[in-house]
Order: structure tokens, then sequence, then C-alpha cells
């Protein structure tokens, strides 16, 4: 279930990410130690996170996914193993939250999606969620709450 959603414009934001491109059905194999990574990197250099954990997915492909895993710092990440600097770009974007287990991710992107077309928006390629409340929260996944952002073409 995803709330109604909305265009907004975001600002860019400083984030430490760690870049991925895996076959999905490896996701659980490699999500696990790529936010310990990113977390231990941002702990140890004292700039974060800032905010709640993220990925932003580059490019969608019904077997690979190519993703970042990241979270917003307060300072210029000192690139450390796989983990780097970057930028989650200003962009207008349909934003809505999605409540529940992350199963349930890729019907909140279909009624987001389905929603975009009916209201006459050009998606882009990439898009980003934002696990704004999840396990490290609650044990209740009725209880997880993930932002879906969709930014638009011009």
């Amino acid at each position: 279930m995803i709330d109604a959603p909305e265009v907004v414009r975001t600002e860019a934001q400083r984030v430490a990410i760690l870049r991925l491109v895996i076959p999905k059905a490896e996701i659980r194999e490699h999500m696990g130690r790529g936010i310990e990574e990113v977390l231990g990197v941002v702990t140890a250099q004292g700039i974060g996170p800032t905010g709640p954990l993220l990925t932003r997915h580059h490019r969608i492909a019904a077997d690979v996914w190519d993703f970042d895993i990241g979270v917003p710092v307060s300072a210029a990440v000192t690139p450390t193993g796989r983990v780097v600097g970057g930028e989650l770009p200003a962009a207008t974007v349909v934003r809505t939250t999605y409540h529940g287990a992350y199963e349930g991710l890729p019907g909140g992107w279909g009624e987001l999606e389905t929603w975009i077309k009916a209201n006459g928006h050009q998606p882009s390629g990439e898009l980003w969620e934002r696990y704004v409340v999840g396990p490290e929260s609650t044990k209740d996944p009725a209880d997880w709450r993930t932002e879906l952002n969709r930014p638009l073409l011009a």
C-alpha cells in the first residue's frame, strides 16, 4: 500500500555510496554486507549517517540490479574500500511512501508507476528508495516505511 503520490522538487544531497551490479537473485547475499560496509566507513569517519539508508537504482533490468547502497553524510567521504562519495541529484520526482515488508516493494512501485502514467508524467531511467522505518526500528514489517522517489523527465 502506498500513500497518495506527490510531485516534489528535491535538493542535491551528499551521500556515501557503495555501487553494486549483481544478479537480482543475489540481493539478499550482498545487501546486508553492503549496508554494514557503508555504515562502518561513515561512522569511522564521523560524517554520518545523517539520515536514512537509501538505494539508488541506475538501470532497471529483469535480471540484473545496478544500484548504490548509501546514506546521507555531513561532509565529503574519504574513499575507503568500495565506499566513495556521491550525490543524490536535485530533481523533480514523484514521491510516495510504501507501507509494509520489503517483499511488497515491487507492488508499491507498480502502483506508483500506474499513477505516474495516469497523470501524464514521463519517468527517467532511475529511481531511489529511502528506508525511513525498517527492521532496525521495529520487528513488525507492517510498521516499515519506505519512501519511493521516481525522477521525472523535464
